[in-house]
């Protein structure tokens, strides 16, 4: 054996120790973990003060409830419970204090207007049953109570327009299977094996065709996933007129294409073999063709988004600070996501941004699609916040929020994780210049915006609301609209109304109508309308005389009344429409904010309608107003279920007052036309569904704000474009390199239902 070898053999096995060290040590050092904590510092007077806009507590909530159970001197059963005929607290919600208290508060050092609450109260109990709002406070320790019923509506409001509580539901329920669908075994077994757990039933609105009225269609579907694409062609007309729920009756029965007196005559007509019998085949349980299951296993993880130096922004309470904004959040009962007292660079460009009214009008050859306009506030937008799924209804890494509601029940409702709140890179430019003229440099600015997101879950929709804020001062109010489509049984000529989307289902056609209130403050609380648009004139060449050129020429108008800011739906409106302060830049120019709607809105239903002024709103792609505390909203919770004599309605607002130098409010209405068709299955997309407005500063700044952003990006050609100096992204490699903080995925979103 060569002497040299025992010294090879060590030398080869230092060399692989090391070798192997190295790569553990290099193993061992992973990436360290991203920050966690917002670097942003609130002053504590600014959050403090936005709490006069926060939602009612928990513990207010149940204060409130006590307080009338002990202080009205009447019964009150718990609405989870109620019957008709029954007196029940149907909800709780915060009393927003008037304008001017919160702004003297805000911006004058005076006092914290009283913290109170408003509570509706179903009064059925009486010689004369009605509706009644009640303010209670002040919170949290009530004290008093004031009927603001009469005040705000000019009288009590009549029993039939309360909206339906759950409890109404349920006992609608147990009427169809004890009393109606008793009259017709026979036929229900035979046609739909109908066992009690297998049919769903959809009910419509408004309830009838006059004042008064409280009939509703109950359109029956096969009880699986996805139920409201699987119809089964019957439809049953229930009277629930009466608070003695002993005296509810069918008023007619349709099955098929066919008008039935009542289910003794369907069963006796069945029996006899006069009906035309449309076998539906039974759909398992996960719904078949409508089950959201994916049908593809995963595969490559999707994009991510994190915050490798923490968030940018600050969540304190109802409180938001990102960049240049400010804003308090809250969620009402009945119209959803709302914002106050927002900012940007310390100055209030709007007191109140809200969203009013989601309204859908369906056309359909069956009864029950053909009679229906949804007005989903009087179901509740807040009420049906649903919870949020980390990482596909928001970002993974978003805040999330918990929100409280009392409505329909004494038992107060926890909805975990139902507000969202994150930063987003867009992934394009805010703004971007590539110069290759003259200097060589490139300038840019990533599109970052804040983000604050419900999503309302209202039967078979989903509207997903978002309020969005942009470096440059802009704001955003945004829905896009997905679940299933609404669906009628496929019969004769059911193709004039829409298209087929499986063997016997009809996707109904329908409108969606946004409707939102922009109270603007810009540049104090008096602000003017003014329109700037454009016009070709014709002129001749100076230095050519004998040639002509059409150029463009801006246009000017003041809209001095509520009647010319008053724009139809149809009509030409101005494209560059804006609120005006009495302050001018440093350009001479009114200061503003203009308004940008973006909407697919087509006809209005006609004027001539019976029940057109309860949604009379929606005639308008922008109305604007004086501010009116008795005029807090376009429509009402009650306008739903009596729209022949609307509680609220909207077109008596606008009434050619002048509209200079005042308080203001814009009225919003944004829509779309949905035609369901086969790619709406098993549910509609949000891609293409989406409507809103945008706010602008125009000639509010002396330049674009967003130039004193951190996120810039310039360089020259002369420049080290790799200096972390020179190009913050340069530095990504060192700056961006960590790992993500991802908290374990839970849900609690079918809790307590």
């Amino acid at each position: 054996m060569n002497p040299k070898f025992p010294y090879v053999l060590l030398v080869g096995a230092a060399v692989i120790i090391f070798i192997l060290s190295c790569m553990l040590l290099s193993r061992g050092r992973q990436s360290p973990s991203c920050e966690s904590q917002p670097s942003i510092v609130e002053k504590t007077g600014s959050m403090s003060q936005s709490l006069v806009f926060a939602d009612l507590t928990p513990e207010e909530m149940s204060q409130v409830v006590r307080y009338l159970q002990g202080n009205l001197g009447v019964q009150l059963v718990d609405a989870s419970r109620a019957k008709p005929s029954d007196n029940c607290i149907a909800s709780v919600d915060l009393q927003v204090p008037a304008k001017a208290e919160v702004l003297r508060f805000l911006d004058g050092g005076g006092a914290r207007p009283p913290r109170e609450a408003l509570a509706v109260l179903y009064f059925g109990n009486q010689a004369e049953p009605n509706v009644t709002e009640y303010v209670v406070g002040p919170l949290p320790t009530p004290a008093y109570h004031r009927d603001v019923t009469v005040h705000k509506y000019g009288g009590k409001v009549p029993y039939h327009r309360r909206p339906m509580l759950g409890s109404e539901y349920e006992q609608l329920g147990a009427f169809l299977e004890t009393v109606a669908f008793a009259a017709a075994p026979t036929f229900l077994q035979e046609v739909f094996e109908y066992d009690r757990t297998n049919v769903a039933f959809r009910i419509t609105v408004p309830h009838g065709f006059q004042s008064g009225d409280r009939k509703s269609w109950f359109v029956l579907f096969q009880n699986v996933s996805g139920f409201f694409v699987h119809p089964v062609g019957l439809e049953v007309l229930v009277d629930h007129s009466s608070l003695d729920m002993s005296q509810w009756a069918v008023s007619r029965v349709f099955y098929n294409g066919q008008y039935y007196r009542d289910m003794v005559q369907l069963e006796s007509a069945y029996v006899q073999g006069r009906i035309s019998v449309e076998k539906v085949r039974k759909a398992p349980w996960d719904g078949d063709f409508s089950s959201m299951k994916p049908r593809a296993p995963s595969a490559a993880l999707f994009p991510l988004q994190y915050e490798p130096q923490g968030p940018r922004y600050s969540v304190r309470n109802n409180h938001v600070l990102f960049q240049g904004w400010s804003f308090a959040f809250g969620m009402s009962v009945s119209t959803g996501l709302r914002l106050f007292d927002i900012r940007h660079k310390g100055e209030r460009v709007a007191y109140e941004i809200s969203v009013q009214e989601a309204l859908s009008v369906y056309g359909s050859n069956c009864p029950g699609g053909m009679s229906t306009r949804y007005m989903d506030g009087s179901f509740g937008l807040g009420r049906y916040t649903s919870p949020l799924v980390r990482g596909v209804d928001c970002p993974y890494l978003a805040t999330y929020v918990d929100t409280h509601s009392l409505s329909g029940t004494q038992r107060l409702e926890k909805r975990k994780a139902s507000l969202c709140i994150f930063e987003q890179n867009l992934g394009s430019p805010l703004r971007r210049h590539y110069s290759n003229l003259q200097s060589l440099y490139y300038g840019g600015l990533v599109n970052s915006a804040l983000v604050i997101r419900s999503i309302a879950t209202v039967g078979n929709y989903d509207y997903v609301w978002d309020f969005i804020f942009y470096q440059n001062g802009a704001m955003e109010g945004k829905v896009q609209a997905t679940g299933y489509p609404s669906s009628s049984f496929l019969h004769g000529d059911g193709l004039r109304y829409g298209n087929r989307l499986w063997e016997h289902t009809l996707g109904t056609i329908h409108t969606h109508s946004i409707n939102y209130k922009v109270d603007l403050d810009v540049g104090g609380v008096k602000n003017s309308l003014v329109a700037h648009d454009m016009a070709f004139e014709m002129t001749r060449a100076p230095w050519s005389p004998e040639q002509q050129i059409e150029r463009p020429r801006l246009t000017k108008k003041v809209l001095d009344t509520e009647d010319q800011a008053a724009f139809r739906l149809q009509s030409k409106m101005p494209r560059y429409i804006y609120f005006a302060a009495n302050s001018k830049n440093k350009w001479g120019h009114q200061r503003g904010y203009r308004i940008q709607i973006t909407s697919f809105a087509g006809d209005h239903i006609p004027e001539a309608s019976s029940m057109e002024r309860a949604i009379s709103w929606a005639r308008y792609q922008l109305a604007v107003t004086r501010r009116k505390e008795e005029e807090p909203t376009s429509t009402s919770i009650y306008n739903q279920n009596d729209p022949w004599t609307p509680t609220v309605a909207f077109a008596d607002f606008i009434n050619n007052e002048t509209i200079t130098n005042e308080d203001l409010v814009a009225w919003i209405t944004a829509g779309f036309l949905h035609i369901p068709h086969s790619e709406d299955i098993p549910n509609t997309v949000t891609v293409g569904n989406s409507v809103g407005f945008l706010l602008r500063p125009y000639n509010y700044y002396d330049l674009d704000p967003s130039i004193y952003s951190h996120d810039g990006v310039f360089f020259t050609s002369e420049q080290d474009v790799t200096a972390c100096e020179i190009n913050p992204l340069a530095c990504l490699p060192k700056t961006a390199s960590c790992l993500p903080n991802f908290p374990p995925f839970t849900y609690d979103g079918f809790q307590n239902m």
